[in-house]
């Protein structure tokens, strides 16, 4: 019997988000999700689309070692540039800076984003939470997951009008931290802001950045507080 590809925790978390019929993995690397999501049935077929040559040909070589060539399709390519329109229902895009992540949406053709996005950043995804805000996409789910740093991993859904996550939260406090997350109120998430509270206190004073971020920390402690 073939063994299953082996994930992290933070692809695990990726992965058990999508249930889907045509998925694209965009800077796939090694293709472990697309090779996980064919060996579980959470999806029928995959396109692997990655930009970098070692990469892509590491992702050629580990779908042929898996007998998978007929569900997982090899593209070279940057972003969704080889997708065609309406080609598949969901795409994921992990393992990179949130800024980064919010280019390629931005970069993406009209047409060509799937409805469903599962997106893991390495860093705070604030600029994806903004990105979806004004694409027409709402936050449906966030995970915080335990590793050399925290790692958010964020499910977007297309959608019309406002996104009902943020009702009744500050709003940059929201964008910051998560809408999800701070109604979860997790311990990885506390620890976060009490971080960024300790860490900003001494740097803010009216006009500066700090000040703002401080801001949205504090309002966020409140939130929080009122749910532990």
């Amino acid at each position: 019997m073939r063994r299953f590809v082996r994930l992290d925790e933070r692809l695990e978390a990726v992965l058990a988000l999508l249930d889907t019929d045509t998925h694209a993995d965009i800077g796939s690397d090694h293709a472990k999700l697309p090779l996980r999501l064919i060996q579980t049935g959470r999806a029928r077929r995959c396109i692997v689309i990655e930009l970098n040559p070692g990469p892509l040909a590491l992702a050629r070589r580990n779908v042929a070692r898996a007998g998978l060539a007929d569900y997982i399709e090899i593209r070279a390519g940057d972003g969704f540039a080889p997708l065609h329109p309406a080609e598949a229902d969901s795409a994921s895009i992990t393992g990179m800076g949130a800024g980064t992540i919010a280019v390629i949406l931005r970069r993406a053709e009209v047409g060509v984003l799937p409805p469903t996005l599962v997106l893991q950043p390495n860093d705070n995804p604030a600029p994806i939470r903004v990105w979806a805000q004004q694409s027409g996409y709402h936050l449906t789910h966030e995970r915080l997951i335990d590793g050399y740093w925290p790692y958010p991993v964020l499910r977007l859904l297309r959608h019309p009008g406002p996104d009902p996550a943020y009702s009744g939260l500050p709003h940059t406090a929201a964008l910051r931290y998560g809408p999800h997350l701070l109604r979860e109120a997790g311990p990885l998430l506390a620890a976060r802001i009490r971080a960024d509270v300790l860490r900003l206190t001494p740097l803010a004073a009216p006009g500066r950045t700090a000040q703002l971020e401080l801001d949205a920390a504090q309002d966020a402690l409140q939130v929080i507080g009122r749910r532990v």
